[in-house]
């Protein structure tokens, strides 16, 4: 055993923050190769458990070592060179890892090429440790799935305890917490990367649909669909999000993305961003589903954000309720965005289209179909074409009232730059419209569940709603590992 290592990793590693890690790799005390090693050691340790990671990544530490040799001979590419990033089992990686989307009907299938975000993980000098577990179908294969489980990987644990441990980025999620790498990228449709974040103590930066390409990545929905990262840290997820965003010809959405192609940290990690920013409180969204004890918790939130300096305007009415908006969008976009996308995989690849995932899954049941496929055969049903007048009206619908009248006009109204949510309320909002939220760690209940506080406004707004998260995360030191 490796004395100095395993110092390092028992004492050290666990909440280590990627600057602290540059700054021992800058000095010559650590080397990526030894980061990633660590990192290994400790997913051997703690994954049993948790069942968070699906695969590692056989060449990680080969591309450690020779990002190790490119840093003394050039230095570092920017802030992620180094570090080692966990990737949501649906997103490509062009290497000897699977993409499965947590589907034992595609666990043999190799992407053909990188997601454009990987290729710019690669960019950057970040060392793909490893693909997460998820909830199989990106949560939308059986209305009576658990959050977590996958047909290919298990359940995965919220290392906190017994709690929900989130979904549909519930690896991702229970994989940081658990510090099995210094950050994760998941994915969210509706509320993926914010519900996991919430219930694992992580920040979770939800971004605007366009602000990082989906291309590469298997999809649910053609517009609700964004990759995010998730970290221990505000700063962590911040400096990785500025890292993934970027103009993807193939994505055409990600055109509005190059407004971030210049971001100045020092103003945006600023811990007075909350000074006289208005914060409004739709309480009608979330007052009859939260329980009791979350209900307090956010009342406490409130207070600090008081003592940060947001005025709280409370309540406010978005005029509309997350019930209005329904899931037809996704019912009917699913069967086009995941038939493109496997009609264009490599032909050794034989599932072809969503009815062979179906079929598939119909033969090997005993593995396939714990919790059935309901969803799915409810998803094949409809013709794949999006000409049906039920998706074009729930599609107008969503977006107006999501968009146009809560994140627009309501806001609007009160004058207020950001809403305020506990856990991942309201997601559905922002889902619907592509604007984009953070959540941020808040408090933990009696019985040790994590709570979070999300922030959420308007399109491109991230930068915003990222000052307003670490600021929230500097006064209040929230976190605690499991």
């Amino acid at each position: 055993m490796n004395e100095k290592l395993e110092k390092l990793r028992m004492g050290w590693l666990d909440e280590a923050t990627i600057q602290e890690m540059q700054v021992k790799m800058k000095t010559g005390e650590l080397t990526a190769e030894e980061l990633t090693l660590m990192y290994m050691e400790t997913i051997s340790h703690r994954n049993q458990n948790i069942n968070a990671v699906l695969e590692l990544n056989p060449q990680a530490v080969q591309i450690a070592k020779s990002l190790d040799v490119e840093r003394k001979e050039k230095g570092p590419r920017s802030l992620l060179h180094g570090i080692p990033v966990l990737l949501k089992d649906n997103i490509g990686t062009k290497d000897m890892m699977h993409t499965s989307c947590g589907s034992l009907a595609l666990e043999n299938y190799y992407a053909d090429k990188d997601a454009f975000l990987v290729t710019k993980l690669r960019a950057a000098g970040a060392i793909i440790l490893g693909k997460t577990n998820m909830t199989e179908w990106a949560n939308f294969m059986s209305d009576r799935m658990t959050n977590g489980w996958s047909s290919r990987g298990g359940q995965v644990n919220n290392p906190y305890g017994l709690f929900d441990v989130g979904g549909s980025s519930s690896g991702a999620g229970a994989g940081i917490a658990a510090n099995m790498a210094a950050v994760a990228i998941g994915t969210e449709t509706t509320g993926s990367i914010l519900n996991p974040s919430a219930q694992n103590s992580l920040v979770g930066i939800k971004p605007t649909v366009g602000s990082i390409s989906r291309t590469g990545v298997i999809p649910l929905s053609i517009t609700q669909d964004t990759p995010g990262p998730m970290a221990r840290t505000v700063e962590d997820a911040a400096l990785t999000f500025g890292l993934l965003t970027g103009v993807d010809p193939e994505d055409p959405v990600t055109m509005g993305s190059s407004k971030f192609d210049v971001i100045d940290w020092d103003e945006v990690l600023n811990k007075e961003a909350l000074k006289d920013v208005r914060i409004g409180v739709a309480r009608s969204i979330f007052e009859r589903e939260a329980s009791t004890e979350r209900l307090m918790l956010f009342e406490a939130a409130l207070q600090k954000l008081k003592a940060a300096g947001a005025v709280i305007i409370d309540p406010i009415d978005l005029q509309t309720m997350e019930n209005d908006l329904g899931y037809n969008v996704l019912l009917y976009e699913f069967k086009a965005a995941l038939n493109a996308y496997l009609g264009k995989t490599p032909a050794t690849n034989p599932i072809r289209q969503l009815s062979d995932v179906i079929r598939y899954n119909h033969e090997h049941p005993k593995e396939a179909l714990k919790y059935g496929q309901a969803m799915l055969e409810r998803v094949e049903r409809t013709s794949g074409k999006l000409t049906e007048r039920a998706y074009i009206e729930a599609l107008t619908r969503n977006r107006h009232l999501s968009g146009e009248i809560a994140l627009g006009k309501a806001l609007d109204e009160h004058n207020v730059q950001v809403l305020a949510f506990p856990q991942d309320h309201g997601c559905s909002f922002g889902a619907a419209a592509g604007y984009p939220s953070v959540t941020v760690p808040a408090a933990y209940s009696e019985s040790g569940e994590p709570f979070g506080i999300t922030f959420s406004g308007k399109a491109f707004s991230e930068l915003e709603l990222i000052s307003y998260a670490y600021a929230f995360e500097q006064h209040v030191q929230a976190r605690r590992k499991p």
